[in-house]
């Protein structure tokens, strides 16, 4: 995800030297522990702690305390993955071209790429055809689905932009 935020990190910059910071690029300082404890079997508990800098170089933490079932989150998720991905393997499609003479190949219908990046709306780590550049936005992964489905049924795209009215 660091990788493909050009925006937010900085990316490791080539012909650096080695073991440099400008060779690793920029990383959030983070900690991940997860620790699996059987006694609370698919009850899971979460403490996320978040700190910032705040005026006059003092800090602020907050602390979110998160109980929940594991599987019971997850079933509704797995449950439009799959009906999601069963349908987008119905969806062909074929080249089309302003020159009237397409060859025989481009004319054919073909399936979408087998790794459906289609489907990032919904995972962690988004799996995206080589040489693409992975979108690591909610936002922008739930409007290419649905601007993806509408077009799979004829209907316009939508757009957010505020544009003044024609008279």
């Amino acid at each position: 995800m660091v990788a493909a935020n050009h925006l937010l990190y900085k990316p490791a910059q080539p012909g650096a030297p080695e073991g440099s910071k400008d060779a690793k690029g920029e990383h959030p300082d983070h900690i991940v522990v997860i620790k699996y404890v059987p006694a609370v079997g698919d009850s899971k508990r979460a403490i996320d702690e978040y700190y910032s800098e705040i005026f006059c170089g003092g800090r602020s933490t907050i602390n979110i305390f998160n109980e929940c079932e594991d599987s019971l989150l997850a079933t509704p998720l797995i449950l439009d993955l799959t009906i999601l991905a069963e349908l987008l393997t119905r969806v062909k499609y074929r080249e089309t071209s302003a020159t009237p003479a397409l060859t025989t190949k481009a004319a054919e219908f073909k399936p979408l790429y087998p790794v459906l990046s289609l489907l990032s709306y919904m995972l962690k780590a988004p799996l995206v055809k080589p040489g693409t550049d992975v979108v690591n936005s909610l936002n922008r992964q739930r409007n290419a689905l649905e601007t993806f489905l509408k077009a799979c049924i004829g209907l316009e795209g939508s757009s957010d932009l505020l544009r003044p009215r024609e008279e």
